[in-house]
């Protein structure tokens, strides 16, 4: 299972909020709806938020083992 809560940290050490992060990135509403539902998402919107925000891809995304 994704998990996005990385990012959200990420973005309050930042002091940012989505919609900015969604501005300074390019990436959709839908994108960022995705990302809010902890959706899949492509691998090149996790690497244009790494460098709008210069960290790693672990401060923005994590893999958690599925609930069964």
């Amino acid at each position: 299972m994704i998990s996005y809560k990385p990012l959200m940290v990420t973005l309050a050490k930042n002091g940012m909020l989505k919609t900015e992060l969604a501005e300074k990135t390019g990436i959709s509403s839908a994108t960022l709806a995705r990302l809010g539902k902890g959706e899949n998402v492509a691998l090149s919107v996790i690497e244009k938020i790494c460098i709008v925000l210069n960290c790693r891809v672990e401060d923005v995304v994590e893999i958690l083992p599925d609930k069964k």
